[in-house]
């Protein structure tokens, strides 16, 4: 089996960039644009940044923590690369596809891999609207915003806002409020994969409210709908013995 084409990245940090030289000095390497493999060296943040500047190509990329947290991410060695991508997990995740129409009625379109959430602007709360599929769920939620995330995004944002962790496989998509004061007890809900969720930011004017599409902000926003886009296949590659998958299950049995 010929070896795959690889094309090495890397973010902007010291360690990061350390690691590039070392391995481009290594192994045959490709521009992005031809390789069959990409090869990311960062954290959780510039593997988002990768999946984006790379959406809609299809081409694996199999990342390494140069960074902190590493969720998204392998361990960083420098022996056996191709072998390790040869032997690799393939996941396949579809991003989430924002649609925001701001007060001023322009529609911004972006797309998360993680998950996308509303904020409040001021220090007034938002008050929010919620419907799930043309049907109104939840005539107003006080809070200081929302989100929708993924099951590769349960375990950022999501998580923080005390939102259920999801396994890959359950098709299922998290509605999560953020600081919820009304109704109090409401913790959110989850939502089949192919939900068509849609957010009325009331008073819009007097309670301004951000949209977030993980790194792409759109500010004074009336509207926001989010959906799964299932046209857009991201495929990500992790070594067998610490898959996504195991570091989702393994994240709920963490200890406090």
């Amino acid at each position: 089996m010929a070896d795959p084409k690889i094309a090495i990245i890397g973010s902007d940090t010291p360690e990061s960039q350390l690691a590039v030289r070392t391995l481009t000095a290594r192994y045959d390497t490709v521009p992005p644009a031809d390789a069959d493999v990409i090869v990311a060296l960062g954290g959780d943040g510039f593997m988002l940044h990768a999946l984006h500047e790379h959406m809609g190509r299809g081409v694996p990329i199999y990342g390494m923590n140069r960074g902190t947290v590493g969720f998204l991410l392998n361990r960083y060695e420098e022996d056996n690369l191709l072998e390790r991508i040869r032997a690799a997990e393939r996941i396949t995740l579809h991003p989430l596809r924002m649609r925001a129409t701001r007060t001023d009625g322009t529609v911004v379109e972006a797309l998360a891999v993680n998950d996308v959430y509303l904020l409040r602007e001021t220090r007034f709360t938002a008050r929010l609207r919620i419907s799930v599929d043309g049907k109104v769920r939840l005539e107003e939620l006080i809070c200081d915003g929302a989100l929708v995330a993924t099951p590769a995004g349960s375990t950022a944002y999501n998580l923080s806002a005390h939102g259920p962790i999801i396994p890959l496989d359950a098709g299922v998509l998290a509605l999560t409020p953020i600081s919820a004061f009304r109704p109090r007890r409401w913790r959110g809900a989850l939502l089949p994969h192919n939900a068509r969720v849609k957010f009325d930011i009331l008073q819009s004017e007097y309670r301004p409210v951000s949209a977030v599409a993980d790194m792409h902000e759109v500010r004074d926003v009336r509207q926001v709908e989010v959906e799964e886009d299932r046209n857009i296949d991201l495929v990500l590659l992790f070594d067998s013995e610490h898959s996504l998958s195991e570091r989702i299950l393994q994240e709920q049995f963490e200890e406090i």
